[in-house]
């Protein structure tokens, strides 16, 4: 699944790229957005909801404003309770030529209970399970 992020201005910092924490807001934007749009609900209100349990990124190039950045989201594991994500982060170069991968997110959602104080770990809501499992990336090897 594929989405296009506008950068900003203060994406960058005193070094010139995009400063590290913006490419954390990249990956749940891309997770999240996701979720809200393949459930079709308010995800902030079903009985159970993802909380980041995992949050990873490995860096292959600076990126930076004002180009965008394509996002690509796949699915490596749908746990009974959690489902593990990978986002691209992909950009192309100042003079618009074809986007290279700049970074690779790892994202882990663990579902617990929305319903009261306690926050128990929860099974996957219906919705959510559906809404990720196309995204499933298949294994191969092992």
């Amino acid at each position: 699944m594929w989405r296009l992020a506008t950068t900003r201005w203060s994406d960058d910092d005193v070094y010139g790229h995009m400063n590290n924490a913006r490419y954390f807001d990249l990956i749940d934007t891309a997770v999240n957005a996701h979720l809200a749009e393949a459930t079709g609900v308010d995800i902030r209100r079903l009985d159970a909801v993802g909380v980041v349990a995992e949050v990873g990124c490995r860096y292959f190039r600076e990126m930076g404003y004002p180009r965008p950045v394509d996002l690509g989201l796949v699915v490596d594991r749908v746990g009974t309770s959690s489902v593990t994500y990978r986002v691209g982060l992909f950009q192309g170069d100042p003079d618009g030529e074809g986007a290279t991968a700049a970074a690779e997110g790892r994202f882990v959602h663990v579902y617990v209970d929305n319903t009261g104080a306690g926050r128990d770990v929860r099974p996957l809501p219906e919705a959510v399970r559906d809404a990720v499992t196309p995204l499933l990336r298949e294994t191969r090897g092992a």
